[in-house]
Order: structure tokens, then sequence, then C-alpha cells
């Protein structure tokens, strides 16, 4: 009989994802699963989730989950570690929610240095609500609200939140990831992981954005996108690590 060496992280329920095919949230939630049993924090780890593809965390996370309003997810969670600075506190959300409606959140909570960790998917897109222009969206991108191609000279240019969070003094670790093959994965994992840590030992605000594929709202097959992350999105945004006060 051949032995199991890769199972279910227990902070995950054992349910079936809804996410399309290709999509890379399944991926960020795993990692992220990963990161709480390796440090034995499920039971003590409150989740905030927000609005976008990013609020179906309370359906996979076996942990306590407060839903927060549209962008609000920082404030939230600043409210939760406050009142309960035992526990682990972290948001999940998208590029539609934090860099959107959400910049004012992300930006001060990031800036107070909040004992938070913010788990970033960027997309490029808004997933949920019929691919809209986001915050992310890449210079010429089509979109349902850019049919011709974001134009940098009317909509301005792309955030970069890795960048411009790591300017902050109140960050602590600031890193961009990304989930388009193994070694791109086994990063993301050990990023992911720090930041946790970071939480644990009380370091201040971390912050993690993972750029990630959206098949369906790009209009491509799940290999292309796969693809269009390695050749588009990390050029335009840079992996590595932004901030990290340990170096410091």
């Amino acid at each position: 009989m051949m032995k199991q060496v890769f199972t279910r992280p227990e902070s995950l329920k054992d349910v079936s994802t809804h996410f399309c095919p290709g999509c890379h949230h399944g991926s960020v939630h795993r990692l992220v699963a990963e990161a709480l049993d390796e440090f034995g924090l499920r039971s003590q780890t409150i989740g905030v989730a927000s609005v976008g593809c990013s609020v179906f965390l309370y359906g996979y996370f076996d942990v306590d989950v407060i839903e927060a309003p549209h962008g609000r997810a920082p404030a939230v969670a600043t409210g939760a570690k406050r009142a309960r600075p035992d526990r682990i506190v972290f948001t999940y959300q998208g590029d539609g929610d934090l860099a959107a409606i959400g910049m004012s959140e992300i930006i001060h909570a990031a800036n107070r240095g909040e004992d938070i960790t913010v788990i970033f998917v960027n997309n490029t897109t808004y997933g949920m609500t019929g691919g809209q222009m986001a915050p992310t969206t890449l210079p010429g991108q089509k979109t349902s609200t850019s049919p011709f191609g974001r134009d940098t000279s009317k909509d301005g240019s792309p955030f970069k939140m890795a960048e411009l969070l790591s300017n902050l003094d109140g960050v602590a670790f600031s890193a961009r990831v990304a989930l388009n093959n193994p070694k791109n994965v086994l990063n993301a994992k050990k990023m992911i992981k720090n930041a946790f840590r970071y939480q644990v030992e009380k370091k201040g605000f971390s912050f993690i954005e993972a750029l990630a594929s959206c098949p369906t709202n790009w209009g491509m097959n799940p290999l292309d996108a796969n693809q269009r992350v390695t050749d588009e999105l990390i050029p335009y945004f840079p992996l590595g690590i932004y901030k990290n006060t340990a170096n410091m």
C-alpha cells in the first residue's frame, strides 16, 4: 500500500471548491491553511472576509470568520485584534475590494502598524461582479468597463500595493508572490508563513500580495490564464520582498 503524503490541511474544511477552473484562490487558501497548521494556530485564528470572491473564506476555512462590509476588512480586523490581542487575525481580500473602496482602510491600518496579516489576491479584475476594471488592471487590458483597454491617460496606472505599503513606517513585512508554477508556489508558502510568523512574534503589520489568474473574466482557458500571469502580470508587478524589518 502506498503511503499518503499529501493531505488536506486541518484549517480547511472538507468541502468541494466552487471556484472556477484555473482560479488561484484555492491555492492561496491552501497555503494560508498550511501556515496556520504549521504554527498550530487554527483554534486561535480569526479570519476577516471582505466582498468579492474573497468572501467565500468562511466556507472553506475551519476558523472563526467575521464578515466585513466592502473594503472594510482592515478596520474590522483592527477591532478584532484590539479586542482580542491573544488571537491571530488576518484579512483575505481581492484587488477590487482592497485597492478600490478599501484603499483608505488598508493605508491607515498599515500606517498604524496594526498587528494583523493581510492576504491580498491580485487578479487585475473584479472577479465576482462581472470583470470590471480594477485599480490593478494592466494598461491596455480589456474588461467589461474598459472594452478598448485601460487608458492610463484617463484611468491612471495600476496600483502596486506591495511597494506602496512598504513605504509606511507601520509595515513590518511586505512581499509579492505568484501561484503560476511550482517554484513560485513554494516561495509563496514561505512568504505567507513568514507573514504569520511576524504576527505570532508581535512585530506588526504584514502584507502578502499574491498574483493570481481569473480565467473566466479574462476570457481564457486555465492554461492560457496561468501563462498570462507569467508573461504579463509578473513583469508589471515584480515578485519579491519589498520590506522586511528583520533586515533593517
